[in-house]
């Protein structure tokens, strides 16, 4: 008898452990607080060599545990929906920022799974996955909702690009104006919907605009800036990061102040990677935004948002649980659709039917630093004009042909294959492809397999 274990299996086994371990304690349903930075790049936070002051971020990495490998899609309607729905947003169509309602109606949704199990919820900052007021956060499971419904806003006028979203900021999708810097507002209601809670758990996912354009911060965020960082844009950029990080202190400050901290997994991290777009998109209402590329900083990794290399998908992220989650930093792929399995686990959620989450439940991970099994990771990138599968160490990124163009006299030319060890080459700096067929191979089924469930689940009217 080969009593020889793949390291594959005895990981399999130890993660199943683990969860059984977690199942067996009694279940507790915690508080769950998720906040969503916006085009906040892998190195614009300090504990990753930043050059923005970002304290209250850096004790929570410090006290809690980092996800060294989180990834989510290059741009922000995909990755909230691969948040609320546990499934890649492909499946939906969507991968790129729309204002069209994203899911279909009956859609079990993250607050809908935990409302079932005796959840208050509420969604505080951008929704951007069905900017109409009857397509907003209230239809889809959020009890409460304040903030835009489309993307992101000019700070002041909290205004949506030019045509008939412009009008987006609403509480509960009524439309409304009120005076404030947009980060501001988004704190304040969600440490006022924070104190209100009495006794049953709460689901609060705060998506702020932060560090999207256009940015322009109060003089009194701008006066903290490093004086090392200079250029209009650049210290802007600093002072909204800032902001933010102040933001995440003041609402950690308001679950300890309530009592509420001990009980509460909190989640930070961003929708997808750094940018380097002009400030001053003059699609949105002006606020006198200053006028220069955002510095979106992605450190080492190559692309930036709207990319599938590293750049693009892989973001920071902790997760804080006092004397629950095991303090560290961990390297194990995680995705956004983990979550729903995650804190549905956690609630005690079951469905009767296959809900066909495509992540997994991470609880182990978090509390044990258990691996999961390898599995194949999928994105898509907008208009599916790329995909990658990352497995194990590797990665294949697929750009798709470009289309002939007859005025030009071009030929459509073939997909771009590049295939990548991130152990090795965490930069995507050399192509294996050629060099490495088998596992070309190998990842090309697994990328198949994948996208054969693109757009199962497409919203109808």
């Amino acid at each position: 008898m080969n009593l020889t274990l793949s390291t594959s299996t005895l990981r399999a086994a130890l993660f199943v452990g683990a969860a059984l371990a977690v199942a067996a304690a009694p279940p507790s349903r915690p508080n769950l607080v998720f906040i969503m930075a916006d085009d906040l790049g892998w190195a614009d936070v300090a504990f990753h060599g930043g050059n923005a002051p970002t304290p209250q971020l850096d004790r929570l990495a410090h006290e809690g545990l980092e996800l060294d490998a989180h990834y989510v899609a290059p741009v922000c309607s995909p990755t909230r929906t691969g948040l609320l729905t546990g499934r890649c947003w492909s499946r939906f169509g969507v991968t790129t920022p729309q204002n069209e309602r994203a899911l279909p109606w009956d859609t079990v949704t993250l607050p809908r799974a935990l409302k079932a199990r005796g959840y208050d919820t509420a969604l505080v900052g951008k929704w951007h996955l069905g900017s109409l007021p009857s397509q907003g956060p209230n239809h889809f499971g959020f009890d409460h909702a304040y903030g835009s419904l489309a993307g992101g806003v000019s700070p002041y006028s909290h205004k949506y690009k030019q045509g008939p979203f412009v009008d987006t900021w609403h509480r509960n999708e009524q439309l409304l104006a009120e005076p404030g810097h947009v980060t501001d507002l988004i704190t304040a209601e969600a440490i006022r919907w924070l104190e209100s809670r009495r006794t049953a758990p709460f689901f609060l996912y705060v998506p702020f605009t932060a560090v999207h354009l256009p940015v322009k911060e109060p003089a009194e965020w701008l006066a903290r800036v490093p004086a090392t960082i200079t250029g209009v844009v650049a210290r802007h950029y600093a002072a909204s990061i800032m902001h933010l990080d102040d933001a995440v202190g003041r609402i950690v400050a308001t679950l300890e102040r309530t009592g509420q901290r001990g009980n509460t997994l909190l989640v930070f991290t961003s929708d997808n990677g750094g940018s380097t777009a002009e400030n001053n998109d003059r699609s949105y209402p002006s606020d006198d935004c200053p006028s220069g590329r955002l510095p979106g900083n992605n450190g080492a990794w190559r692309g930036e948002k709207g990319s599938l290399y590293e750049g693009g998908t892989r973001v920071p992220t902790l997760v804080s649980w006092p004397g629950r989650i095991k303090p560290g930093k961990v390297a194990a792929p995680v995705h956004i659709t983990d979550w729903v399995p995650t804190f549905a686990a956690l609630a005690g959620y079951r469905s009767e039917r296959d809900l066909q989450w495509d992540g997994t439940d991470i609880l182990p991970l978090l509390t044990t630093h258990t691996p999961p099994p390898e599995r194949t990771l999928y994105g898509v990138a907008p208009n599916f004009r790329a995909q990658a599968v990352h497995r194990g160490d590797w990665k294949l990124v697929v750009t798709a042909p470009a289309a002939p163009n007859a005025k030009k006299k071009s030929a459509a030319t073939p997909a771009i294959e590049e295939l990548f060890n991130l152990r090795d080459d965490p930069a995507e700096a050399k192509n294996l492809a050629t060099v490495r067929p088998d596992i070309l191979a190998q990842l090309r089924a697994h990328l198949a397999a994948a996208s054969a469930r693109d757009r199962d689940s497409v919203a109808k009217d």
